[in-house]
């Protein structure tokens, strides 16, 4: 099975259905007034933790996602109906970052758990919502909100119970095959894992562990260098480590060199990684010459104050040793609560939503603001009492006033949306 664990993907949620404008029209009542009913409201993108979702592989295949438009209203106050939300199916320690700013949007570790990531159009008003004591007879009414659309970044950690690190070519993937069922490729050469590998270890009835073979660290990988980063993500989320090391020194380097250097590696990259509980676990003892370096590991372990185990994973060796006292030392660790970042979604209220003014190359105004670009997309400028509503929202936002400070002058083009028009006094 191919790993993937990042993947792009574009969403769009559905837009607000338009509102109706029109009159009762019935034989025994006379001037019976607006009855146009409100558009139903479009769609929200929602991604969904599924159990049955293991990868991101899906993704590099469908990557754009896009809900349905809500129904127009009709007459007799009858609202339009609101469409169904398009529902993403997504893995367990799915991180969604928007792909743009880089902003956390939701962090999905929990089966069942819902994220909306791009909210709907509200549906536009009908002409009935605006009949007042001024105004008996209002022709005009709203179209739907535009639904949210956004670029989105998924990234896969991996919830596994117990990580493997260390250095290429230290036997991790020969572990990780002798105590489970995972089948990871083995070769005698470097990087042979170069996607993360899970292995499910039985401990009898009921009792098991996730194992996951995180692919070789080398120096310098909290800097990005080899497929570092890509590495280190995977490690965050294990409750412990197993810190593997060569004892042998088959490739000629210092086996407790490899381990100072590796946890400087998750030092650098997160301190609170760095204080996850490890086992220091000497590989390949089967080999003559790693008598020579087994005592000086042993003070290591001594040194740091952890368990040390020496094993060999290709001679099955000590090996339910170790995994017995994993699986003990599991059920001591309490697991960290992890805070949920708050889901960021399309608010359409929004208080803090200055007015900003800019210029294009073209010497052109832009005037952004997220209200008043919803109006524009919602109004009727073909409808005379559509407009008029819109000059005066527009006067209430002082925006003339504020076009002249920036030294608007008759003729000059205003873009506010997708509105583009000539400015006079």
């Amino acid at each position: 099975m191919q790993f993937i664990d990042r993947s792009k993907i574009s969403v769009r949620a559905g837009d607000g259905g338009n509102g109706k404008s029109s009159f009762r029209r019935e034989k025994f009542v006379p001037k019976g007034g607006p009855d146009g009913g409100d558009g139903g409201k479009g769609g929200d993108v929602v991604l969904e933790v599924d159990a049955n979702v293991n990868t991101l592989l899906n993704f590099r295949f469908n990557r754009k996602y896009t809900a349905e438009n809500g129904d127009a209203g009709d007459r007799k106050k009858q609202y339009g109906r609101g469409a169904e939300d398009c529902v993403i199916k997504v893995p367990q320690g799915t991180l969604v970052k928007d792909a743009t700013t880089g902003e956390i949007l939701a962090d999905l570790t929990e089966l069942g758990q819902r994220a909306i990531v791009a909210k709907g159009g509200r549906g536009g008003r009908g002409n009935a919502k605006f009949k007042s004591s001024s105004r008996r007879a209002p022709t005009f009414a709203e179209f739907g909100e535009p639904g949210e659309s956004r670029e989105l970044l998924l990234e896969l950690k991996l919830l596994a119970d117990v990580g493997l690190v260390g250095y290429p070519s230290v036997g991790k993937s020969s572990l990780i095959a002798a105590v489970s069922s995972a089948r990871p490729e083995i070769a005698d050469y470097h990087f042979t894992t170069l996607v993360p590998v899970l292995g499910v270890v039985s401990l009898g009835y009921e009792k098991s562990f996730v194992m996951a073979d995180i692919p070789g660290l080398i120096e310098g990988a909290a800097d990005g260098i080899g497929l570092g980063h890509d590495f280190l993500r995977h490690i965050e989320r294990t409750k412990l480590i197993l810190h593997i090391v060569d004892a042998a020194a088959v490739d000629g380097r210092d086996p407790v060199d490899d381990f100072k250097k590796i946890n400087v590696e998750l030092k650098k990259y997160s301190e609170k990684l760095s204080k996850r509980p490890q086992i220091l676990v000497a590989n390949k003892i089967d080999l003559p010459q790693a008598k020579e370096n087994l005592p000086a590991l042993e003070k290591l372990a001594e040194e740091e104050g952890i368990k040390f185990f020496a094993i060999s994973a290709a001679a099955h060796e000590n090996l339910d040793a170790l995994i017995n006292f994993v699986g003990k030392r599991l059920e001591e660790i309490i697991p960290e609560v992890e805070p949920i970042a708050e889901v960021k979604i399309f608010d359409v209220d929004k208080e803090d939503d200055p007015v900003i003014i800019e210029r294009n190359d073209a010497a052109e105004f832009i005037v952004r603001n997220k209200n008043l670009e919803k109006i524009v997309a919602m109004t009727n400028f073909d409808n005379d009492e559509g407009l008029r509503r819109f000059q005066f929202i527009w006067r209430m936002k002082n925006l003339d006033a504020l076009l002249k400070t920036r030294g608007i002058k008759e003729g000059m083009t205003v873009h506010i949306g997708g509105l583009e028009f000539e400015w006079k006094e």
